[in-house]
């Protein structure tokens, strides 16, 4: 029997659990000292403390996570999402242990992971690229010079960014001047490289996404197409699958086109290819994640595939024995993402222990999570507390399954943001499908604050 090691913590080191259960794989699970007696803790056949309760003296530690590894003597490592998971050097140092990473190699992480690099792939094999520079920028002058050439709003992005970080949008030659230096500080801090690169900032976009999936035998899949225009300060809260309201010839392309991104870096293992897509019907590459995506449940659950299962049995150097034209999707999935938050306040962190908690269910219903009743949410970590997942036949069907599911949960002790998912699934805007990347911020939050006072 084959062990995996699981470095990471919360819903998803769950997730990734159950699935190695059913696999007949030994899980280990590695905890903080503030997770100790965590879900997923409890959840694995053995656990093991990696450090006190930062994230850099633990679930970023490559070598406290390593010796665990070694000590018990784990085929696999699965990084999950966040953390290492996009870590070239931790891929490395799996590697030269002789265990398998649950991802694509090294030299993929590290080209798809710096973003100007993977812009200039992009654009030097014919793939659409937003306007904008074709390498980092690392002089003011050449950044107003640029703009000139391409034209304001822009958008200055940190070159090894991830997760909404290290993005900030200027809308004059003042702006410019002022943020520049401002968002190098921050990439230096954040990522350890104050790379940037300038964007042309293309207003009322969507944000598309394809799921892909390639073996190491040269097969390249794609399970359709994610809408994750909802968010709010690039940080998603809600995604859906398929993407409503496109046209059935742009997803076509999309999809093909992210199977030949996948093919031209050569990938292997799961991977999400990212796209803005504009009002006109113009897409543009955006970036390629080299991990599973938060939202994978909702591509799971019309395609009928478990991609945790996928990633690990093409870590172990399995084909594929399903075709691209043997893959069909089936209903309508939406994710609502369930934050310790308090809505009134801006957003702020609601960290607490979890008084009271009642889950949704029925067919058509899935929580994933890594928290029970009794479980403190950590002001340490990110605020997640869950993510309900509800299918239907069709899109009407999920929206009334969501909202159904909402009005089922119960969480005391953390303030929650529910009601605000709710005002998302119910908004008219929503329900034709007429949403953009700024919309929560431009349309709903204004109107959802209204009714609050």
């Amino acid at each position: 029997m084959k062990t995996i090691l699981i470095a990471n913590r919360g819903e998803i080191a769950v997730r990734i659990i159950r699935t190695c259960k059913k696999l007949g794989l030994e899980t280990v699970a590695v905890y903080s000292e503030n997770d100790e007696g965590s879900m997923h803790t409890r959840l694995a056949d053995v656990s093991v403390c990696i450090g006190p309760r930062q994230a850099d003296k633990s679930y970023l530690n490559i070598e406290s996570i390593l010796a665990a590894a070694q000590a018990y003597k784990v085929d696999l490592i699965h990084p999950g999402v966040g953390f290492l998971s996009e870590s070239a050097e931790f891929r490395d140092a799996c590697t030269a242990q002789g265990i398998a990473f649950v991802g694509p190699d090294a030299e993929s992480m590290r080209l798809l992971g710096d973003k100007q690099q993977a812009r200039a792939t992009m654009i030097a094999n014919g793939f659409p690229v937003i306007p904008g520079s074709e390498g980092a920028i690392d002089n003011i002058k050449d950044a107003v010079a640029l703009a000139k050439d391409i034209g304001y709003p822009l958008m200055i992005k940190a070159a090894f960014g991830g997760g909404g970080k290290g993005i900030r949008v200027v809308a004059n030659a003042q702006e410019l001047e002022s943020e520049f230096p401002t968002v190098r500080r921050e990439a230096e801090l954040a990522f350890g490289d104050g790379s940037v690169y300038i964007e042309k900032y293309l207003t009322g976009t969507r944000h598309i996404e394809v799921q892909i999936l390639a073996d190491e035998f040269g097969n390249t899949l794609h399970f359709g197409t994610r809408e994750c225009s909802l968010q709010r300060k690039n940080q998603k809260m809600l995604e859906e699958a398929p993407a409503a309201n496109v046209n059935k010839k742009i997803i076509k392309d999309m999809q093909q086109t992210a199977v030949e991104i996948a093919k031209c870096v050569n990938y292997k293992n799961a991977g999400t290819v990212e796209f803005l897509l504009t009002e006109s019907g113009e897409f543009y590459f955006m970036e390629m994640n080299t991990r599973i995506q938060v939202e994978h449940p909702i591509t799971e659950c019309i395609y009928g595939i478990d991609l945790i299962k996928a990633q690990i049995q093409v870590a172990l150097s399995h084909k594929f024995a399903i075709k691209q034209d043997s893959i069909a999707q089936r209903g309508h999935a939406i994710e609502c993402r369930i934050n310790a938050e308090d809505i009134e306040e801006n957003f702020r962190p609601s960290p607490g222990i979890i008084e009271g908690m009642n889950l949704p269910g029925g067919f058509g219903v899935r929580v994933d999570t890594g928290y029970a009743e009794g479980d403190e949410i950590s002001p340490f970590y990110d605020s997640m507390v869950m993510k309900i997942i509800c299918t239907g036949d069709d899109r009407t069907e999920a929206i009334r399954q969501s909202l159904s599911a909402l009005d089922e949960l119960r969480i005391e002790g953390v303030s929650n943001n529910k009601e605000f998912a709710k005002a998302m699934l119910t908004d008219p805007d929503f329900i034709k499908g007429n949403i953009y990347t700024k919309w929560i911020e431009d349309k709903l939050l204004p109107r959802f604050m209204r009714g609050k006072s």
